[in-house]
């Protein structure tokens, strides 16, 4: 009988992130979902009984340790690492402040590097995967999104540089580049107010070819498939799921 495979999805509460930890579990694996608030991510854990919730902050060094060290004390591998928590801003240049671009490329670039390399011994020795989770504007330009735009371009090059210094022992690296999605990242993330949220899920609608906003299958299905044995000659590879959004 083949081995369950051990998954972490950090911003796993919600959105994408709970999305492709309940795929992951419901296939069998053991996954461990990692987020900032106790509430939601032990809510999230609770959905299935494959799935474990640690609280911990991707941004921090110490946290990062920490949550690889949670799936190898429980399950003593690694097979996949899924880099999906995000932190972003509606942020005009003339606004930018240095907190305020330090918080995205904490999330959205010391985090991933700091939990992959942190992962890399155990990723190693089950000729595992790592996952990231991009945006559309990593490779589109956005008027007002350019710090968060610009730290998912910095993400997707992660991909291809670790692909390449990776695929000697056998670690894949891909990426997944989600457009806008039905996450309540507009109110959360973005910290837009309920009536601009609307406005702007109404213009995002418009300029996509297929005409709806995405849902969070619609990028976990990838990530599941990335992860999967059938994808295992793919890597550094950063795949658009965006309704053609990116083409527009």
């Amino acid at each position: 009988m083949q081995d369950q495979r051990v998954v972490i999805v950090t911003g796993g509460s919600s959105g994408i992130g709970r999305a492709a930890a309940l795929r992951f579990a419901a296939q069998g694996d053991k996954v461990l979902v990692t987020g900032r608030r106790p509430e939601p991510i032990h809510a999230a854990a609770a959905e299935h009984a494959n799935m474990v919730g640690l609280v911990a902050d991707v941004a921090s060094p110490t946290d990062a340790g920490r949550t690889i060290a949670e799936a190898i004390d429980r399950w003593g591998r690694l097979d996949a690492l899924i880099n999906n928590a995000g932190a972003g801003a509606i942020l005009p240049l003339a606004e930018a402040k240095a907190d305020r671009i330090t918080d995205i490329f904490s999330v959205n670039v010391l985090g991933p590097s700091l939990l992959a390399s942190a992962a890399l011994p155990f990723l190693e020795k089950t000729r595992g995967t790592i996952i990231n989770v991009s945006s559309t504007f990593g490779h589109k330009p956005g008027a007002a999104l350019s710090h968060y735009a610009a730290s998912k371009a910095a993400l997707e090059h992660l991909t291809r540089c670790w692909a390449l210094e990776l695929a000697p022992v056998s670690i894949r690296v891909n990426a997944v580049a989600a457009g806008p999605t039905e996450s309540g990242a507009l109110t959360g993330m973005m910290g837009l107010s309920p009536e601009q949220a609307a406005s702007l899920t109404e213009q995002e609608r418009a300029q996509i070819p297929l005409g709806r906003r995405g849902i969070p299958d619609d990028i976990a299905s990838w990530i599941v498939r990335l992860v999967d044995p059938e994808a295992s000659w793919m890597t550094g590879q950063v795949i658009a799921i965006d309704g053609g959004l990116g083409l527009s």
